[in-house]
């Protein structure tokens, strides 16, 4: 994709720049290719062979300096392949691409046909290595597991090699049981490439003019001209189309054409997207492509080299406006299988061997792998993977256009390029391609086109009332797109031909339309989603120097308000897909290009947003999810046939050169050796070289300029390098050096890359969790959203299996990290047998006093939790282990910890990792736990929220006042927990027993605590300081403060009581954190402990009327700010009611300010008595008829007042008078009818008798006050936790 840049540089516009010949060296003769995975076992025919690149021209090209490795490597991926005249000898076609170490890319098109052997040294050492095979056999069959390595990567390389692909003929195999070949019978045959090294990807021009040449060897009579006329001319006469316009040139027998699009359009790519959606189906082609946009590493698997390359294009090229920014490698080369060992996102090709089982490859690392099985249409995807958004909606958009391209199995294949015979050996093309697609047609899981289209559209038009009924819908404004569609398909089949062009021309001509139009239904896909992306830039920087030297530091895109402002099912893939490299990099463009030119794909892109926003001024319809159909498929295809019809340029025809006669004699079959002397050099006469020239001229004296006011420019690209941020200095290993020192480098950088990974990762987490204190300490944006929490642990769960897949001896299962984990545990059981059979004397354990007094801290057990995570029957995979696992570890805070336990076992480590690994680097391993520990300065409830359904045991503590009394109590106890996925229900506490354990269905976060007794017995009155509540599994406890009677006749008379949790804090933790920690969830801003009421009335300094006052207004507030988060990040409501600090607290207060509760010789009387008192009165009056006169609504207000008081009083819980009246504030606040409550309270007479004169509640304007800030609260809906409000019938 970035051949369009790589191209517009420096580069002259020189269509193509190599002309390359690969083979066999006579001269060396066969040399087998240790490097690609040999094996011996198989016959001398079979094995891999060293080939050369035995020529090109011209030599070198300054801005495009040859690698001869690379290109021998591409062009043969295989090394030399031997065939006799038995076997099929088709020749075959291939494109490669080499991407060099700052991103730009060179294409490079392969033609490679069979041409007879004439040395007969070569004959004859064939000869001699098959009679030595011969022999081998026939002495011994030597078995096979000797040569099996430890490595993964030779067994990888081994198991494609295992299968002995089937040949062709059955004749062929009965020969070369008898003996292969012998030279006195067989002719023997080898390979030979002809190659075209180009800066663009006009893959159907290339492929037509190597075809050509190929033709002209093997035809019967010799071509018009001597071929170095043909390869001189395109090397150097045929000029690159310029943007928007096309070319004519001419190949040996006929002239080729292609184009190239305008700067407004979308970039070029001339690979058949049709193909690639064939071959996959288009539902499989969207996940690969969703996999791709969200960097997993991406494994395109095929037994043909040229649908590697066709599907990984294909996918490329959709990315627009981004681009792939890591390794990409569509071809690996057989001696590069050590490349799939890389612990970062990749999209690589293997060629498969005809009939190797995947079930075989062993590969190194599969927890992130999206493995592509291209000849069986078959994908594997990796686990949590979020859907592209309107997926449905965006397959059938798909599906429509390839139909209208008559892509359906009624009406024949798909496009198939004319040109040598097909890539595949086993049928002709055509019959290939039908029979291929027809099977995918009728396979449903492909989501591929039905094949009963044209059947459709028959009945369609062959029906009068439809047609009818069809015209009236467009009448009135409905548009029956599927029948269009269908109609459009079929003509588009009806109108071949046309315009005096060939068949060839034509097919030709509707691949790039039909290619032009899927890509822009992608295309269309991120302008709508990214519509208004340039809102969210943050650009800070005032100059690119300082803006490149601080890029690391700084937030380049806002992405929360991002995410709040798109539609809710778009939020699973867009969290992940912004946090991405290639999101990062198309963001970083955008802010340079204030400074500088704009990146191509941007430029585009950034078009289309404003062409968009002119055509609809989208308001906030904007935000809906509605699928928005692509618009422009017409035009856009109309513009290519447009350039097709009037061919803009037309180059020189190829012409006799000045060279000497008789050289390059013709000797059909056989590929001659070209002059060099007229090939190395190009014309001078030029007027195209010419205006290169001057453009050089130009841009070299431009370039000056800006050298002079710019940075140093090698400084800048430095910058750039390091800027563009992860990853990227591993973008593209060098393929062609292959020394054991390049290899240890590459690892090395991998090493470098995954610490970098880590370092950005952990700081990110940090960040977004600590939130406001984070961006006061300046770490730039503030909140995070459930949705992205859970994105960068998914992210950083991706990472730690990658690193732990780095430089593995042996792979086992899918996931390394659990692998590595399962022979922990093996080694460490083992030892504690041992342990276990010498008995070791016993240590008591001195017990610290802190305030979780009867509950001893829970033991951190690396082996106990792996334990409780294979009992957790909702995982079915050693992945999803693996996940569990360091979710359970973040939430405990004991990841580091128990990583840093895993590898001390350091043999264990040796034995499982190469040398080169991340693991055994010894400084980056410290580092990278140090970075991990740091998350244990924020609290992360990552398990507990995503693992749902799962049993977990809870312990609870009962801790009485007074040490002895109620240990004693006669009653029968009861306790209820809830959380804020459900309750326990209600459970008996076995009498005198203070503490109990059981299991129950994940409560999430705890929030409440119903405890209460029957009142049994003599000794039924229960003073409890707390309750404590464990989860076993997570380590997290929970107080419950109490500090109140619970019995008849005592306290407020409660037998029951909800109480409401904190989370506390493990010891030792409030030390060592206390700096950096994130405020706990529940707590409010704090104040005094919360002290039960009626202690107010004696003891201690009360609180002033103005410290009342303010608490009311911190309370609302308070509950106001948990409404304007985010949904998935309000913490629990109930606490903000209820709790310290709350709503009922601060309002508890207000109302006992100046109550004359303390009475001489008598029971102490609550503020719920004054409520009753007032209820009382109200009924009385309402009967006597004084009500009568008042206003409508207030009568109704005191009915509401009455019918809620009288429906607390009959509950069935003895709930006590405290607790009436905490019950009565929080159905007030969530029927909204506390504001018209109080005035009534405050009318009343009984108030006189029950409050002194300065109480606040008989000072009109504070309760004028009150009720202003009560109404507030009207905006939100307030819903009660069932705990509170059960039994209360209303």
């Amino acid at each position: 994709m970035s051949g369009s840049s790589a191209a517009s540089g420096a580069a002259p516009c020189r269509f193509a720049h190599y002309f390359v010949i690969c083979g066999i060296d006579t001269e060396t003769g066969l040399e087998p290719d240790e490097l690609a995975g040999e094996n011996f076992e198989q016959s001398p025919l079979k094995r891999t062979f060293k080939s050369k690149v035995l020529a090109r021209y011209p030599e070198n090209v300054e801005w495009n300096p040859f690698d001869q490795d690379a290109v021998n490597m591409l062009c043969m991926p295989k090394g030399l392949s031997f065939r006799t005249q038995v076997d099929q000898r088709d020749p075959q076609f291939h494109s490669f691409i080499i991407t060099k170490e700052d991103g730009s890319r060179t294409y490079g098109f392969v033609h490679t046909f069979y041409e007879e052997v004439t040395s007969p040294q070569i004959c004859s050492a064939m000869q001699t290595l098959y009679q030595m095979h011969n022999a081998e056999h026939a002495s011994a069959n030597p078995t096979s597991s000797s040569s099996s390595s430890s490595s993964s990567m030779d067994s990888l390389a081994s198991s494609l090699d295992e299968v002995d692909s089937p040949t062709s003929s059955s004749s062929s195999s009965t020969c070369r049981a008898a003996g292969g070949y012998d030279s006195s019978r067989d002719t023997l045959y080898v390979s030979k490439a002809l190659c075209l090294i180009t800066p663009m990807p006009f893959m159907h021009a290339c492929r037509r003019f190597l075809s050509q040449l190929h033709r002209a060897v093997t035809a019967a009579t010799a071509p018009p001209l001597p071929l170095e006329s043909y390869v001189h001319n395109i090397l150097y006469e045929v000029p690159l189309p310029a943007p928007g316009r096309s070319l004519k040139f001419h190949g040996v027998y006929e002239p080729i054409v292609c184009q190239r699009p305008g700067l407004g359009e979308l970039p070029l790519a001339d690979f058949p997207l049709a193909e690639a959606f064939s071959l996959l189906g288009v539902e499989n082609l969207v996940q690969v492509f969703t996999c791709t946009l969200l960097e997993m590493q991406i494994l395109l698997y095929s037994q043909d080299y040229q649908r590697l390359m066709t599907v990984a294009e294909g996918i490329t090229t959709l990315l627009f406006p981004f681009q792939w920014q890591h390794v990409y490698v569509p071809i690996l080369p057989a001696s590069l299988l050590h490349f799939l060992d890389a612990p970062v996102p990749y999209l690589m090709g293997l060629q498969s061997k005809e009939g190797t089982d995947r079930s075989k490859l062993e590969l190194p690392q599969e927890a992130n792998l999206c493995f592509v099985d291209i000849d069986n249409h078959y994908i594997e995807l990796p686990e949590d993977f979020p859907h592209f958004p309107n997926k449905t909606e965006f397959i059938q958009e798909l599906n429509e256009v390839l139909l209208s391209f008559g892509m359906s199995a009624k009406t024949g294949a798909p496009p198939q390029t004319r040109s040598s015979p097909s890539s595949t050996p086993s049928t002709p093309g055509r019959e290939r391609k039908t029979a291929a697609l027809l099977q995918l047609e009728d396979d449903g899981r492909n989501g591929n086109l039905a094949g009963e289209e044209l059947a459709v559209l028959e009945l369609l038009q062959g029906n009068a009332t439809l047609e009818r009924l069809q015209a009236l819908t467009k009448r009135t404004g409905v548009t029956v797109a599927r029948v269009d569609a269908l109609r459009a398909g079929v003509k588009a089949q009806g109108t071949d031909g046309q315009g005096g062009r060939t068949p060839a021309e034509e097919e030709e001509l509707r691949n790039a339309k039909l290619n032009v139009q899927l890509r822009e239904v992608f295309a269309s896909r991120f302008t709508t989603m990214f519509a208004d992306y340039e809102a969210f830039v943050i650009q800070s920087a005032p100059d690119l120097e300082s803006w490149l030297t601080n890029r690391e530091q700084m937030h380049n895109f806002d992405k929360a308000s991002f995410l709040s402002d798109q539609p809710e099912p778009y939020l699973p893939f867009l969290s992940h897909f912004i946090e991405t490299q290639m999101f990062a990099t198309f963001i970083d463009n955008k802010i340079m290009s204030q400074w500088e030119e704009k990146e191509p794909l941007l430029r585009v892109f950034d078009t289309r947003i404003d062409k968009a926003r002119l055509y609809n001024v989208r308001a906030p319809s904007l935000r809906s999810s509605s699928y928005q159909r692509c618009s422009i498929l017409k035009e856009s295809a109309h513009t290519i046939e447009q350039r097709l019809n009037k061919i803009d340029h037309t180059a020189i025809h190829p012409h006799l050169l000045d060279m000497k006669i008789g050289q390059g004699k013709y000797e059909q079959g056989f590929f001659p050796k070209l002059q060099a002397d007229v090939l190395n050099t190009g014309p001078t006469n030029n007027k195209w070289s010419h205006r290169t020239m001057t453009t050089q001229r130009r841009k070299d004296r431009h370039r000056q300029q800006t050298e002079h006011l710019n940075l140093d420019n090698d400084l800048k690209e430095k910058y750039m390098q390091e800027a563009r941020g992860l990853g990227k200095n591993l973008r593209q290993p060098k393929l062609s050096d292959l020394s054991p020192a390049v290899i240890a480098q590459t690892n090395w950088k991998f090493v470098e890359g995954l610490l970098k990974e880590c370092r950005m990762k952990t700081k990110r987490m940090l960040v977004e969790k600590m939130g406001r204190e984070a961006v006061e300490l300046g770490h730039g944006e503030a909140n995070i959203t459930g949705l992205e929490e859970n994105t960068l642990i998914a992210s950083l769960c991706d990472l730690l299996e990658r690193i732990w897949s780095h430089g593995l001896q042996v792979k086992q299962g899918k996931s390394a990290l659990w692998s590595h984990l399962v022979h922990y545990q093996a080694r460490e059981e083992k030892l504690e047998q041992q342990q276990a059979e010498s008995p070791v004397p016993h240590v008591p354990e001195r017990r610290k006093s802190d305030c979780s007094i009867a509950l001893p801290a829970p033991r951190v057990s690396l082996i106990q939790d792996m334990r409780h995570i294979k009992n957790m029957s909702e995982i079915k995979t050693d992945v999803g282990r693996a996940r569990a696992w360091i979710r359970l570890s973040l939430e405990k805070k004991v990841l580091s910890q128990h990583l840093k336990q895993l590898l001390s076992r350091q043999a264990l480590t040796k034995k499982l990792y190469k040398r080169y690994a991340f693991l055994r680097c010894e400084e980056e391993k410290e580092q990278f736990l140090f970075h991990l520990l740091s998350l244990n300065a924020v609290d992360y409830f990552c398990f507990t929220s995503v693992f749902t359904t799962i049993m977990i045991p809870y312990r609870v503590v009962i801790i009485p006042i007074k040490k002895l009394s109620n240990a004693m109590t006669t009653s029968n106890p009861w306790v209820c927990v809830s959380g804020e996925l459900g309750d326990s229900g209600i459970m008996q506490i076995p009498k005198n027993v203070l503490e109990m354990t059981f299991d129950c269905q994940n409560l999430g976060k705890l929030t409440t605590v119903q405890l209460g007794h029957d009142n049994a017995g003599l000794l039924a009155k229960w003073l409890v300081d707390c309750v404590m509540v464990r989860n076993e599994i997570t380590g997290h406890t929970y107080k419950f403060p109490c500090g109140r009677w619970l019995g008849k006749g005592v306290d407020d008379g409660s037998l029951e009581r909800v109480l409401i949790g904190e989370l506390v804090l493990p010891s030792g933790e409030e030390d060592s954190g206390r700096g950096c920690r994130t405020p706990p969830l529940q707590r409010s801003p704090s104040q005094v402990r919360r002290i039960s009421i009626t202690s107010l009335s004696g003891r201690g300094p009360k609180p002033t009327s103005a410290q009342i006052q303010e608490a009311i207004g911190e309370a609302v507030n308070v509950i106001i700010k948990h409404f304007h988060k985010p949904e998935k990040e309000r913490g629990n409501l109930t606490v903000l009611l209820c709790g310290e600090n709350s709503l009922v607290a601060a309002l508890e207060q207000f109302f006992h300010h100046g109550f004359k509760s303390a009475r001489l010789f008598q029971k102490t009387v609550f503020v719920w008595d004054f409520v009753e008192k007032a209820v009382a009165y109200m009924e009385s009056a309402d009967q006597m008829g004084d009500l009568r006169e008042t206003a409508e609504p207030l009568g109704m207000t005191c009915q509401s007042l009455c019918r809620y008081v009288n429906a607390i009083n009959s509950t069935p819980r003895n709930i006590g008078k405290d607790g009436k009246f905490q019950l009565l504030v929080c159905l007030g606040a969530r029927d909204r009818l506390l504001p018209q409550w109080l005035p009534l309270l405050v009318e009343c007479p009984v108030i006189l008798r029950m409050y002194e004169d300065t109480a606040l509640l008989r000072d009109r304007a504070t309760v004028n006050s009150l009720i202003a800030v009560l109404e507030t609260l009207h905006d939100f809906s307030i819903t009660l936790e069932a705990s509170l409000v059960k039994g209360i019938d209303l």
